[in-house]
C-alpha cells in the first residue's frame, strides 16, 4: 500500500500543552515513515487547509520539534473558524478534500475541542462519499475540560495548576493587607458552561477555611442575596474574602452575569466581565473595598507552571493518534482513561467521534459542595492528580526559551481564489 502524507491542524483557543500534542504527532509520524510520508501543518489551523497554506514540517529540525513539547500556544497557528454544516456549505468540505487530494494527504489529525471533533467527523464522512477516503483522527484539547468520554482534557491540568497557585498567592497578599485595605478579591477564570477551571481554585486550600472562600460555577444558579450574605459573613469572620468565579456564572433563568451581547466565531455568547460585575455588587450592597483580576490568556499560556501530568498526557494523545491511524482506524479520538485503583494512573483508550462531537461534559453534581460555593471531597480527589508534577521549560537570560519554527510553506497546486 503506497504511503500517504499527513495533515495536522490546531483549532480554537490554544493551551500551554497543545504543542506537546503536535510534538507527539510529528515524532510518531517520523517513526512510521514506511506508512506516512510528509507531515504538513495548517497555517492558522483549518484555515490553512482551505487557503492551501501548508507548512512543510520536514523543514523543521529534530531538536525544534522536540522543543515543541515545552512551548506554549499554537506553534503552527490556530483559528476560531467553524465550518458550517454540510447542508449549508458543502463547498468548504469539498475544498478540504481537494487540497488533501492535491497534496496526497491520507491522514487528517485535528487538535481541538468539541467543534473540531464535529469537523473531523464530517471530513471523514464526506471524503468517503467523494471517493477519496481520509483517515480522520481527532486529538483532544481544551482548557474547559468539557469533552465527553475522556477522563480529562489535555490543557486543563495546567490551567487548573495555574489557577490554584495564583489563588493561593493572591489570597496571601489580600490576607496580609485586609486590616486596612482590600477586603474582597475576585478572580475571574474561563469556563462558559462547565465549571472545571473555577473548581480547580479549591486546590489552593490546605485546610478548612482557607481561600478561596467562594467558588461560582455555571452549574450552580447564581443567587445574589446568598452570595452577598456569604461574602459579608466571611469578611466578618476572617477579615477578607477570596472569590473564584467562572466567566459562565449565570442566574437560574440561564442569563449570564457577564453576557456581552455578542457571539464569537463559533456562535457562542461572548462573555467577559463577571468579576467587575460581582465587584460592583460588593461595593454597592456591602460597601467593602475590593480588587478583581482576569486570568484571561495568562491561565492558558502559562507553560512555565505547567502540570507534568498534563504535558505527558498531551504528548501521549498526539502520539496515539498516529498509532491509531497507521492501524487503519478512522473517525475516533484517543482518550485518557483513569485507572480504577486507589493510586492515580492512566492509559490511552479511544472513543468514536459520533459520540464526541458537540457534546459538553459538565461538573458532576457530587463534585460540588452542598452549599454550592465549593467542591466536595470527590471533586478534590478527581482534580488533584491532574496538577501533579513540574515540567519546567529551559530558561535563557532569565526567561523561558521556546521553539521558533521556520513555517516554510509548500508550493500551492490549486488555483487561488477560495475565500475564508
Amino acid at each position: 500500500m503506497p504511503k500517504k502524507n499527513a495533515f495536522y491542524a490546531q483549532s480554537g483557543g490554544v493551551t500551554a500543552v497543545i504543542n506537546a500534542s503536535a510534538c507527539g504527532v510529528i515524532e510518531a509520524a517520523r517513526e512510521h515513515s514506511d506508512q506516512i510520508g510528509n507531515v504538513y501543518a495548517g497555517l492558522n489551523g483549518i484555515v490553512g487547509a482551505l487557503r492551501e497554506e501548508l507548512i512543510d514540517v520536514s523543514q523543521e529540525s529534530v531538536e525544534t520539534i522536540a522543543a515543541l513539547r515545552h512551548t506554549p500556544s499554537g506553534a503552527f497557528g490556530s483559528c476560531r473558524y467553524k465550518l458550517k454544516s454540510l447542508e449549508k456549505n458543502r463547498a468548504e468540505y469539498e475544498r478540504l478534500i481537494e487540497v488533501f487530494k492535491a497534496h496526497d494527504i491520507g491522514y487528517f489529525f485535528y487538535n481541538g475541542g468539541g467543534d473540531s471533533a464535529d469537523t473531523c467527523l464530517k471530513v471523514s464522512q464526506l471524503s468517503e462519499k467523494m471517493g477519496y477516503p481520509i483517515q480522520a483522527i481527532h486529538i483532544p484539547k481544551t482548557v474547559d475540560n468539557d469533552l465527553p468520554h475522556t477522563d480529562n482534557c489535555p490543557g486543563f491540568g495546567s490551567v487548573a495548576k495555574y489557577v490554584a497557585v495564583s489563588t493561593r498567592e493572591a489570597a496571601l497578599d489580600v490576607a496580609s493587607m485586609c486590616d486596612t485595605s482590600t477586603k474582597v478579591f475576585i478572580l475571574e477564570v474561563m469556563g462558559r458552561h462547565a465549571g472545571w477551571i473555577a473548581a480547580a481554585g479549591a486546590l489552593a486550600q490546605e485546610q478548612e477555611g482557607d481561600a478561596p472562600h467562594i467558588i461560582l460555577l455555571p452549574e450552580v444558579a447564581f443567587d445574589r442575596e446568598r452570595f452577598l450574605e456569604k461574602v459579608q459573613k466571611t469578611v466578618d469572620e476572617k477579615g477578607y474574602c477570596v472569590v473564584v468565579a467562572s466567566e459562565g456564572t449565570q442566574y437560574a433563568d440561564g442569563t449570564f452575569l457577564a453576557d456581552a451581547g455578542s457571539v464569537d466565531a463559533f456562535g457562542h455568547k461572548q462573555l467577559g466581565g463577571v468579576a467587575p460585575t460581582l465587584a460592583t455588587m460588593v461595593k454597592e450592597e456591602l460597601g467593602l473595598k475590593y480588587h478583581w483580576a482576569l486570568a484571561d490568556y495568562l491561565q492558558r499560556a502559562a507553560r512555565h507552571i505547567a502540570s507534568a501530568t498534563d504535558v505527558s498526557q498531551a504528548y501521549a494523545v498526539g502520539h496515539a493518534a498516529v498509532e491509531m491511524a497507521v492501524k487503519g482506524k478512522n473517525a475516533i479520538m484517543p482518550i485518557i482513561v483513569r485507572d480504577s485503583g486507589p493510586e492515580y494512573g492512566w492509559s490511552i483508550g479511544e472513543a468514536p467521534l459520533s459520540e464526541v462531537a458537540n457534546v459538553e461534559k459538565m461538573m458532576p453534581e457530587d463534585f460540588i459542595s452542598e452549599d454550592g460555593f465549593g467542591i466536595s471531597q470527590a471533586g478534590r480527589d478527581y482534580l488533584l492528580p491532574l496538577i501533579q508534577g513540574e515540567d519546567y521549560p529551559p530558561y535563557k537570560n532569565g526567561i523561558p526559551h521556546y521553539a521558533r519554527l521556520k513555517k516554510k510553506l509548500v508550493e500551492k497546486k490549486l488555483p487561488d481564489g477560495f475565500d475564508v
